[in-house]
């Protein structure tokens, strides 16, 4: 596996936001509005992305995950239309999905280290470690949160992720 520089540009998703564990009670309904939100919008436009961070000094990965913080992600047909995200929230408000917690957002990551990690989140850090040891070797430093992009499902036996990292210049 190697690591690349991409650029990203504006992208606009539907989000939701939260704290907790991957896979927990949490995650899993922010999930699940995303995806009752995108079927009234047309339906997904792209895979589930993950935006992950911690409010802690501690690497990412030492800090329990029950407090790991993220925005999830999900590219929608017709996100953009005035008006389509009220209408698509009220089509789903029947689900029980938290519908009213998902938002329109765009945001641009810019210049970014990534892998494409074949295997099981919990090896992950083998990646992540590739990722730090390209970056370093380039003079780069992280410059927002780390990003996944969930190119299977996540119960896939074999999921495949693209790790991201919005990166800078050291120094600046």
């Amino acid at each position: 596996m190697s690591a690349v520089v991409a650029t990203y540009g504006p992208v606009t998703c539907l989000s939701v936001s939260g704290m907790g564990e991957p896979g927990g009670v949490e995650h899993s309904a922010a999930i699940r509005a995303l995806y009752a939100v995108a079927s009234g919008m047309g339906g997904p436009a792209g895979p589930l992305e993950g935006l992950w961070w911690v409010e802690d000094e501690r690497h990412g990965l030492e800090v329990p995950r029950e407090l790991w913080r993220w925005h999830l992600l999900l590219p929608a047909a017709r996100v953009a239309q005035a008006g389509a995200l009220e209408r698509a929230r009220e089509a789903a408000r029947s689900s029980g999905a938290a519908v009213d917690r998902v938002r329109v957002v765009t945001f641009t990551e810019g210049e970014c280290v990534e892998v494409v990690h074949a295997g099981p989140f919990s090896e992950e850090y083998v990646s992540l470690k590739v990722m730090e040891e390209f970056m370093a070797e380039r003079g780069l430093v992280a410059n927002g949160p780390h990003h996944e992009v969930y190119l299977t499902a996540l119960d896939d036996p074999e999921p495949r992720t693209v790790l991201r990292q919005p990166v800078r210049p050291a120094g600046r």
